[in-house]
């Protein structure tokens, strides 16, 4: 994040002696990134974070991408992913490339209390789309609520702790950069401009930090080259009487975002939230549609030359789709265009309003797919701007002049059958 946060016990001075009551020093460990050029900040532990007792044997963990040579607009019922074990172990990826991954997780199982899970290489941003409880970590504790962010920067000890009743379903977006809030909203300073959709008051950082001091084998399970490794500690990683700086985890709801609106239809940078190397993450929540007499409320046909777009459908009904479920995901790649529905342009005229939520995900490089993505794959989603499927009847054929050529053996305006999907496939 852009401000400082202080929690705990710090010197006067960072690289200074600050000793424990029983005369000894207290360990420092520097969390930075980009070297020492990036965002940091300083823990004081009771116990040296280096002090490992056995390393076992690396199992694989991570996305395994299954490469297609075909080019199609993609629906994915998320629902259908199985749900199971806990908060990294449960994990299902669905797609990503070198700048991002993508994965649902539907834990059924609670973290043991003397595992850890710490991403040696990426952040990861959180959306918790059901469920509720708190996030704990070596620089304390974030809780969480349905709707909300939750970022875990890379190198984090942490564990994953729900509550409630509710059965948690999360989007996990994995980047091996710093999420961060776009350019444009920040001064040169780092702080949020007034014209931001967000303050730096609706970020919620640790709020609690409890040191412990506590001896035993604490398995922090390490990820890193596509492998989970298991580091054995003799003292408990928690064990920090304080820390400061720029880098730590935070909660951010979603609900906080504050919509840009204008006259005319807004184009999908407004609602951007976070900004990666080579992706960006946007928010829509419910807000008032554009208030120009002829406005058309529902977005245009566009063509994503650029990037392939990801919506991940949270609650209430998008505009511009149908037969869309709460918690799927739409894939728009770059190269053909994209649009509303058959009949949601016309009908969305006249709406004054919006009260739907979803997390987008634009990127800059194709994204692979997992094999359990296409399992859980709505075959004939590409096939859905025909008219016909929405009860809208074909247009008219337009007159033909006499004499004029026809091809094949269809009339002028016929809509020929659609080729098997297998065919479309390559």
């Amino acid at each position: 994040m852009s401000y400082y946060v202080r929690l705990g016990d710090v010197p006067p001075k960072r690289h200074t002696q600050f000793r424990r009551p029983d005369g000894a020093l207290y360990t420092e460990e520097v969390l930075g990134e980009e070297g020492f050029s990036g965002t940091a900040s300083i823990a004081y532990h009771i116990h040296p974070p280096t002090l490992v007792d056995s390393v076992g044997e690396p199992e694989t963990f991570g996305p395994e991408y299954v490469d297609e040579a075909f080019l199609r607009h993609r629906h994915f019922e998320g629902p259908k992913v199985e749900a199971g074990g806990d908060w990294w172990s449960g994990r299902r990826y669905i797609m990503g490339n070198n700048d991002v991954d993508l994965a649902l997780c539907t834990p059924t199982e609670p973290m043991p209390k003397d595992v850890f899970y710490k991403n040696a290489t990426h952040d990861e941003l959180i959306y918790v789309h059901d469920g509720e409880g708190r996030l704990e970590s070596v620089l304390g504790t974030v809780e969480f609520r349905q709707g909300d962010y939750v970022h875990v920067p890379r190198t984090l000890t942490h564990r994953w702790v729900f509550t409630g009743d509710v059965q948690p379903r999360l989007l996990i977006i994995e980047a091996p950069t710093e999420f961060r809030p776009p350019k444009r909203y920040r001064n040169d300073m780092g702080q949020l401009l007034e014209h931001s959709p967000y303050h730096e008051r609706d970020f919620r950082p640790p709020s609690e930090l409890e040191a412990i001091d506590q001896e035993g084998r604490f398995t922090v399970k390490i990820k890193k080259h596509g492998r989970l490794f298991p580091f054995v500690y003799r003292y408990h990683p928690f064990d920090v009487v304080g820390w400061d700086g720029h880098l730590y985890p935070y909660a951010f709801s979603i609900h906080d975002f504050e919509p840009i609106t204008g006259r005319i239809h807004q184009p999908p940078p407004v609602h951007q939230t976070f900004e990666a190397r080579g992706f960006v993450v946007c928010s829509f929540v419910p807000r008032l549609f554009d208030y120009h007499p002829d406005s058309i409320p529902a977005p245009y046909n566009h063509s994503n030359i650029d990037s392939d777009e990801v919506l991940y459908y949270a609650e209430g009904d998008f505009m511009s789709r149908k037969g869309i479920g709460r918690g799927s995901f739409t894939l728009h790649p770059g190269g053909i265009p994209h649009g509303p529905h058959p009949g949601t342009t016309e009908a969305s005229i006249g709406a004054k309003e919006t009260h739907e939520l979803a997390v987008m995900v634009d990127t800059f490089a194709p994204l692979k797919l997992t094999q359990t993505a296409l399992d859980i794959e709505q075959d004939d989603y590409v096939l859905s701007w025909q008219p016909e499927k929405h009860g809208h009847p074909l247009p008219d054929a337009a007159p033909i002049p006499p004499g004029a050529e026809i091809a094949g053996d269809g009339r002028a305006g016929e809509v020929p059958d659609s080729p098997p999907l297998d065919a479309a496939r390559g």
